[in-house]
């Protein structure tokens, strides 16, 4: 097996995702900076050792079996500055990196507000969120200077942003085994008065709209959106708004969030997902298709 000092075995995933759920990795390693990251990538590749990165744990519905290899929990958090160009490495959390770039006064991720994952995943998904006035989406790759990245081959280099392909909850990371390993955003100064009120703005929007994390943890909305029609609006349609099965249910705020009301498990979560598509499919004829990664053994 790889010799890498800091590596955990047997290590429950449950507690380091935002869902509350999921058994055990075989084999866990928290890369703390750039470096580790990229060697313990390295080297799973070359003991062909499965392998996973870990960013806040949202967005992810991890099998009650766990994962059959290596979960690499990535915690490389340096941000550094040029002017206006924030350089975060992958790790890095958009809380952190929000507050680091309000503070000093710089614009354009104050949107992400309240959005639980890493500078890696934001890339990977495309983050996004409604603008100021809701009535258009604000994606992560409009303020995306450049990217650095580990590729196939073991080459570090930089790509610009139509390198990722971007779409809605897309990126060319989907199909290619690629690692992000540092994200320069491009920003605009601006008054932080400015910045603070909006990022308040819209953590008061999203409180008002969606489940609190701390005391109903979900992965995030389940079912990717259908244009015009809300996924969320047509599970509310059908009746199934607080409908439960074990420990997880629909939420009653936004039907669109399957929340772990204390001991659910992947099954009763799958198991809630596949009854709700059935539902929503014969009473309307749409498809929900789900937007969340399904993590091991299912």
């Amino acid at each position: 097996m790889m010799n890498i000092y800091g590596l955990q075995t047997n290590v429950i995933l449950a507690p380091y995702t935002t869902y509350k759920i999921g058994g055990p990795a075989d084999y866990f390693f928290i890369a703390t900076n750039k470096k580790d990251l990229i060697n313990v990538v390295k080297e799973a590749r070359k003991n062909k050792l499965n392998y996973f990165i870990l960013g806040t744990g949202a967005n992810i519905l991890v099998s009650d079996k766990g994962f059959r290899g290596l979960v690499i929990k990535n915690e490389a958090r340096n941000i550094t500055f040029d002017n206006h160009l924030a350089i975060a490495e992958s790790g890095v959390t958009v809380h952190d990196l929000i507050k680091t770039t309000s503070d000093k006064g710089l614009s354009g991720l104050e949107h992400f507000a309240g959005i639980p994952s890493t500078v890696g995943g934001a890339i990977w998904q495309n983050l996004h969120f409604l603008s100021p006035d809701r009535s258009s989406t604000v994606f992560i790759e409009n303020i995306i200077d450049n990217v650095e990245i580990l590729d196939e081959e073991n080459n570090i280099f930089k790509v610009n942003k139509d390198f990722f392909n971007f779409g809605y909850d897309y990126s060319v990371l989907h199909d290619r085994n690629l690692l992000v390993t540092e994200v320069t955003f491009s920003l605009i100064p601006k008054e932080k008065d400015l910045i603070h009120k909006r990022i308040d703005d819209n953590l008061k929007w999203r409180n008002e709209k969606q489940p609190s994390l701390e005391k109903f943890p979900s992965c995030g909305s389940v079912f990717k959106k259908i244009e015009g029609v809300g996924a969320g609006r047509l599970i509310e349609k059908v009746g199934l708004k607080g409908y439960k099965i074990g420990g997880a249910e629909v939420s009653e705020k936004h039907a669109n969030f399957l929340v772990n009301t204390g001991n659910a498990t992947a099954k009763d979560v799958c198991d809630l997902i596949k009854l709700i598509q059935e539902k929503v499919f014969t009473e309307t004829r749409h498809k929900l298709q789900t937007e969340i990664g399904f993590i091991g053994e299912f």
